[in-house]
């Protein structure tokens, strides 16, 4: 009997350790798991102006083409004003000259 309750002990203080043991293990697990998150969001938080600026810069080209295009399109509608007026310009010209000879 006394054979047995001494190695029931010893099991019972193995099992104490394994169990001590695997908290060890476990702790150490969370920690390495905690510490590869914090790189992570690290990694993520130093990639973020990069990103911004990619976006700014993709913006400001979306902004100069836009600009490109409707100053073209504010000259073309300047020339095409501009040749109307000297259209009716010359239009008008030529029917003030011939009110001007139908008076006299």
């Amino acid at each position: 009997m006394e054979n047995t309750l001494k190695r029931l002990l010893t099991v019972e203080m193995e099992t104490e350790q394994r169990v001590a043991q695997a908290q060890t293990e476990r702790e150490q697990i969370i920690q390495q798991a905690l510490q590869s998150a914090h790189q992570a969001e690290q990694a993520f938080q130093a990639k973020i102006p990069e990103w911004q600026a990619n976006w700014v810069a993709k913006a400001e080209a979306r902004a100069d083409q836009a600009i490109a295009e409707l100053s073209k399109r504010y000259e073309e509608k300047q020339q095409h004003l501009r040749q109307l007026a000297e259209d009716n310009q010359a239009n008008a010209l030529t029917a003030a000259i011939h009110l001007f000879m139908q008076v006299e």
